[in-house]
């Protein structure tokens, strides 16, 4: 029973991390219907900028946290400006091309400045575990440290969301692009933001990581941004609740797969994960099956 909790600990850990990622695809898929493939990247450029922000300016962890998301926000919506926005009324398929370059523009960039070597990210905390039950369990401060934050972030996107002016224009722009056009809401405006909230979400989990393991390279947002993917559509792509579910379910199922069974078999099992939902519930568990009439 000890293994199971620790498990369920170190899970909720790893789902945390996916969650916050996961955030990004689904409000930019349910906005624009773009898989935004460089999500992933901006993850890693929010935890480089950290570790300059850290080792350069000496800043601690909240402050680089807020470097990291501003700058990343910034990034996000340039890369909407420049690389989707002219391609909004062309065929999805030019945009999902063009996501993949940015991706592989922004890994490919990042090599250049800092080279391709990993790169040991600062201590921002003493390291401290905390036994329960004995001993048998161990409960990391970093671990707690992520949780908050996370859960921190996401009660402050759901008041943006649910409460703010701007998170009533992303909604309904969800609903309908033109009929909102219509009432006056400006669009372009709200697909920035949108983008904007959601790097500064990516930044977040990227800082989080590196403080969790303590290395970073150029190419970790590469797994990472397709696991939160994976983790987007088994929750229901496009829905904010469903991916905060499927990050956190998708984190318990690989650390339950890791330690019951083999590390080796946890990315198998993810994308396992995925054809299976795609089969039995194309949607995600918190979709709705829409039929359209012909």
């Amino acid at each position: 029973m000890s293994t199971f909790i620790q498990q369920l600990i170190n899970g909720i850990t790893l789902g945390s991390v996916y969650a916050l990622i996961s955030l990004g695809y689904t409000m930019v898929y349910g906005i624009i219907k773009l898989i935004n493939f460089a999500h992933g990247d901006i993850f890693m450029v929010g935890a480089y900028i950290a570790y300059l922000s850290v080792t350069y300016l000496k800043l601690g962890l909240i402050p680089s946290l807020i470097v990291s998301m501003t700058f990343c926000s910034v990034l996000g919506m340039l890369i909407e400006k420049f690389a989707y926005k002219p391609l909004r009324n062309s065929p999805r398929i030019s945009a999902l091309i063009t996501a993949i370059g940015v991706s592989l523009l922004l890994e490919n960039l990042m090599q250049i400045i800092m080279g391709a070597d990993s790169r040991v990210f600062p201590r921002l905390v003493d390291e401290k575990n905390y036994h329960l039950l004995q001993g048998r369990i161990v409960v990391n401060n970093k671990q707690i440290y992520l949780l908050i934050i996370t859960i921190l972030l996401m009660i402050i996107l759901n008041f943006v969301v649910k409460k703010t002016k701007i998170g009533k224009a992303m909604r309904a722009v969800s609903q309908d692009m033109d009929a909102a056009r219509l009432m006056g809401i400006n669009v372009d405006t709200t697909i920035s933001y949108t983008f904007a909230i959601g790097s500064a979400l990516a930044a977040a989990a990227g800082v989080l990581v590196g403080l969790y393991y303590n290395t970073i390279n150029p190419l970790m947002g590469v797994l990472p941004g397709l696991k939160a993917f994976i983790a987007a559509v088994f929750g229901g792509i496009g829905i904010i609740p469903g991916a905060m579910l499927g990050g956190f379910s998708l984190g318990i199922i690989e650390t339950l797969v890791s330690g019951y069974g083999s590390s080796m078999y946890k990315d198998a099992v993810a994308f396992a994960l995925l054809i299976l939902i795609l089969i039995i519930k194309p949607s995600g568990l918190l979709g709705k099956n829409i039929k359209e009439k012909v």
